[in-house]
């Protein structure tokens, strides 16, 4: 019996997906377990496997945004009859003349108004006897005056627009000189011309839409920021030290991953910043699960490493190097973006000296970390050249006073110069 693939709810709150593409095409083979094919929700892209096995027989959707529920395709025995109905398509034109007052296309308004423009030159024409008039090529700046509509059918066609004459405002080009001037024939057309750049746009992905509405929610909470500077002599010593001792095939520590378990540890002696806000209550967790801003070529998403203070430096290292590679390999499950606590953006790796991270909510808390420079501190009356790394807090104040943020920043700042008592 065929089995219909309907889009899965992957996370609290999911209405709808996007297919993005299928990895198995329509009478292929499918195990159950295999990927099926590619979804793209607000927080992640990730594949999705086939729950049956058997021949796929139809794709219903081969990509666009879906709602939760509907069958995207059918899985079944080869030549069994399969019957799926379809999401309806937007309709081509106006179903009624108030529906084509609202719909109208750009292309055909603008034709009209080309149409009436030549309406209206004809008739002048007619009244008295004047002399034709050039095309105008260009406007004061050299540029030729054609709208963005007539550039882009001129493109298409392979037309030049200084041959067209424009019979718009100001001798304006609009769509219909253009299909005029590709009508009267080979005389007006030409080479494609090197026009003005258009802009180019790229249309929002879910992710990007999620990133956008997140910021605006943090941006409207109030929000500090307080700064220290923690010594990190000791902390880069432990590091060397583990690296020497990593064996081959594991991976090497790196001060991010000192800085997770520090967090994690700092978080469990201050409960109140490992915490969600909403307007009802405040949510304090027994457990760090510490999320890390990584930046892919389709934007920021934050994996979390859960119960990092139970993890030690070489496993908060591979769970680290596993989900930065999923992530920028686009592999991430929805499981791996949720339920973080408390966030760490390190952007130390890219020089820049100390910035204010953007509040990831529901937390009200996330750790801005820069590079480690090696800058002059009086010690004991002494000059002294020490690597120095800025940690930059930023407190949602509706949940956290600044006292509270205060010692939290220094207890973190304290387990980074004595590492050994995070551990």
């Amino acid at each position: 019996m065929a089995t219909e693939v309907k889009l899965p709810r992957l996370g609290q709150g999911m209405e709808s997906g996007t297919v993005v593409r299928w990895l198995k095409q329509e009478g292929e083979q499918v195990e159950k377990g295999d990927a099926l094919y590619e979804l793209d929700t607000e927080k992640v892209t990730q594949e999705v496997e086939a729950e049956a096995s058997g021949v796929l027989l139809k794709i219903a959707v081969a990509e666009g945004e879906v709602p939760v529920g509907q069958t995207i395709a059918v899985i079944g025995e080869q030549g069994e009859d399969v019957s799926v109905e379809e999401a309806p398509e937007a309709p081509e034109g106006p179903e009624t003349p108030e529906e084509e007052g609202s719909r109208a296309p750009a292309r055909d308004e603008e034709r009209e108004r080309g149409k009436e423009a030549s309406a209206e030159a004809t008739m002048s024409e007619q009244v008295t006897e004047v002399r034709e008039p050039e095309p105008e090529p260009s406007g004061a700046d050299g540029r030729v005056k054609a709208s963005p509509l007539a550039r882009r059918i001129a493109g298409e066609k392979g037309l030049d627009l200084a041959e067209v004459r424009g019979t718009g405002p100001e001798g304006r080009i609009v769509a219909e000189d253009v299909e005029r001037a590709e009508a009267a024939g080979p005389a007006t057309a030409a080479a494609p011309a090197a026009t003005a750049a258009e802009p180019e746009v790229e249309q929002l992905t879910s992710i990007r839409k999620t990133i956008a509405r997140r910021l605006t929610q943090a941006w409207e909470a109030p929000v500090f920021q307080i700064s220290m500077s923690a010594d990190m002599t000791r902390a880069q010593e432990l590091r060397e030290r583990l690296v020497e001792r990593t064996r081959e095939g594991e991976t090497k520590p790196t001060v991010s991953d000192v800085l997770t378990k520090v967090c994690a540890a700092a978080l469990m002696r201050h409960p109140q910043v490992n915490a969600h806000y909403s307007e009802e209550a405040l949510k304090r967790f027994p457990a760090a699960n510490v999320g890390m801003a990584v930046a892919t070529d389709r934007g920021l998403v934050v994996p979390v490493i859960r119960d990092a203070e139970r993890l030690s430096l070489a496993e908060i290292a591979a769970a680290r190097a596993d989900l930065v590679a999923r992530a920028r390999n686009a592999k991430l499950q929805q499981q791996d973006l949720e339920g973080g606590t408390f966030t760490v953006s390190n952007l130390g790796m890219y020089g820049v000296e100390q910035f204010v991270a953007v509040l990831n909510p529901p937390e009200v808390a996330i750790l801005a970390v820069g590079a480690i420079e090696e800058k002059a501190v009086l010690t004991d009356g002494e000059l002294d050249f020490r690597p120095l790394m800025s940690l930059t807090l930023t407190c949602d104040h509706r949940a956290l006073d600044g006292s509270v943020a205060a010692e939290f920043l220094g207890t973190v700042r304290a387990l980074l110069e004595e590492p050994a008592l995070a551990l």
